[in-house]
């Protein structure tokens, strides 16, 4: 995979894509990042990219020109398109569903604005996905990016150490994620559940399920809306519910 990043402070990229899987994930040939400032393809000999809103109001906008040049320059040498993907409070919320979708990509480009928007006619003739990390405002799109980067480049076959090692994530089922524990069994009084000492994979592997969809159940019961309980399931929740 390729990933490109379009922003106007390309370092603040230097530590996350030179560090831990990131960095693993190029060392192994799985991706190749680029950082490219927009700002290098302004049309103004200022090198501005931002100006003053149309019908006036607070703030900077990103002009159109540096990034539509920046992308044109970039697009043109390929046969195939990449997914263009646009870092907005206004898009769509990331997914670990949509993080799956993008690693079967083959190229990204995320477009990281700043100020405070872009000239819409980069969102409606240029990119082909609006994405959100959350219902909040940041100050540019970097750091969403850098998210959704680590979140795409883990599922990329080969990164990571074991390739189940993603598939029991929490959300990646449909819920979240089983408690885990690791030596010493008596930690000061506090034990190990006894069935994972067990040596009964069947045990332990229905005691993860249970435990899975129990802490779905009590800290976010609004996954189960799209979840389809098995009946071994549903007695569970029951189960809970009656308690």
């Amino acid at each position: 995979m390729k990933i490109d990043f379009l922003t106007l402070f390309p370092e603040m990229f230097d530590g996350v894509l030179q560090s831990s899987i990131l960095k693993k994930a190029q060392e192994k040939e799985a991706v190749q990042f680029q950082v490219v400032n927009f700002r290098d393809f302004s049309a103004n000999k200022h090198l501005t990219v931002d100006d003053y809103p149309y019908g006036g109001g607070a703030g900077m906008v990103l002009k159109a020109q540096p990034v539509f040049d920046a992308v044109k320059h970039l697009t043109a040498p390929l046969s195939k398109p990449p997914r263009i993907v646009l870092l907005c409070p206004q898009g769509e919320r990331f997914t670990q569903q949509k993080a799956e979708e993008l690693a079967n990509e083959e190229h990204l480009m995320f477009i990281c604005g700043h100020y405070e928007g872009y000239d819409e006619r980069i969102r409606t003739h240029l990119v082909t996905d609006e994405l959100s990390i959350g219902d909040f405002v940041l100050t540019g799109g970097e750091l969403p990016a850098m998210v959704m980067a680590d979140s795409v480049v883990r599922l990329l076959p080969g990164v990571l150490g074991k390739e189940e090692s993603h598939i029991q994530d929490s959300f990646s089922t449909g819920l979240l994620e089983h408690p885990h524990y690791t030596r010493p069994s008596d930690y000061e009084g506090l034990k190990v559940p006894d069935v994972l000492l067990s040596g009964d994979h069947a045990k332990i592997e229905e005691w993860r399920r249970k435990e899975s969809l129990r802490r779905t159940y009590t800290r976010r019961p609004d996954l189960l809306d799209s979840y389809s309980l098995s009946e071994q399931e549903k007695r569970w929740v029951d189960e809970w519910k009656n308690s």
